[in-house]
């Protein structure tokens, strides 16, 4: 059988390195690259389903036998780690190889899903859906959805109505649920019928202390700031104490952080009225701008 099927399509040639630069992936791939730093395993496993996907697609043209792919996803992590940053770029690829009609992302929590009465979950839930279609959607802290010690919770519902969903409407929507990865463990194991449903799952680890101060140099730059080498070695020293500390959430915290110490900064200069300025004041943050945060005086 496979001698006959080789002998028949032998002849029929692709160029592969034309179909990808065709789908402009790479494209994708790259702004995947410059918004997120290291996240190394996670991006390996971005291109490994756009390959597949890629590969499915011309297999299709063949006229080969090919089952659809599964689509839908789990991005396991702690806040801050890129989670939706990844959707969305999925979701492009996505479309720019034809497995999503629109390639748009629509992010929600349980709130968005859940009613607080009977007969309110179901509209909500369909409502969102019907965004949704065409495209990706994206639940995060999906594990909230169920809540087994509370009889009067209608999150049971909002999961049926998205399983009914997933199973029907599966060529049309793509479904990500993301969350803490032990809580998510307990989530799939007490719905087989969602974790069944789940072909990809990616988790994103924690970033270090040196790779939370490069994007929060990059964070900076982006607003025209800098940091002087004292203030960069005090920052290294802020981000190892803050990840010590309860609800640390990665990348957003080194933004709210920062935030602060730009505030910090714009007081210090206030506070200098009447001396001359210079651009140089503007845009740059001194060891004094982060040590005056509560981290270091507690």
């Amino acid at each position: 059988m496979v001698q006959e099927l080789l002998s028949k399509d032998d002849l029929t040639k692709f160029n592969l390195q034309q179909e990808y630069d065709n789908s402009d992936i790479q494209s994708v791939i790259d702004i995947l690259e410059s918004e997120l730093l290291g996240l190394k395993p996670v991006k390996n496993r971005i291109r490994e389903i756009a390959a597949l996907l890629l590969v499915d697609k011309l297999r299709k043209k063949l006229g080969l036998v090919s089952s659809s792919p599964g689509l839908n996803m789990s991005f396991t992590g702690s806040p801050g780690t890129g989670k939706t940053t990844v959707a969305s770029r999925m979701a492009d690829i996505l479309y720019k190889l034809g497995y999503s009609r629109k390639g748009h992302l629509i992010t929600v929590t349980r709130d968005d899903l859940v009613g607080q009465y009977i007969g309110h979950t179901a509209p909500k839930t369909r409502e969102i859906l019907k965004k949704a279609m065409g495209g990706i959607l994206f639940i995060d802290e999906a594990y909230y959805l169920y809540k087994p010690d509370n009889e009067r919770d209608y999150g049971a519902e909002a999961i049926e109505i998205l399983l009914q969903v997933m199973e029907n409407q599966r060529d049309d929507l793509v479904v990500i649920l993301a969350g803490y990865k032990n809580k998510m463990q307990k989530f799939y194991d007490s719905n087989p019928g969602l974790s069944s449903r789940i072909a990809n799952h990616v988790d994103f680890p924690d970033y270090s202390a040196e790779e939370l101060v490069k994007i929060g140099k990059i964070m900076l730059e982006e607003q025209q700031y800098q940091l002087t080498k004292e203030a960069e070695d005090v920052f290294l020293e802020y981000v190892k104490k803050r990840m010590e500390k309860p609800l640390f959430a990665n990348a957003r915290s080194i933004r709210n952080a920062l935030d602060r110490a730009r505030m910090r900064q714009a007081n210090r200069i206030f506070e200098s009225v009447g001396r001359v300025l210079t651009k140089a004041d503007l845009v740059t943050i001194v060891p004094e701008d982060i040590l005056k945060s509560s981290l270091f005086n507690s």
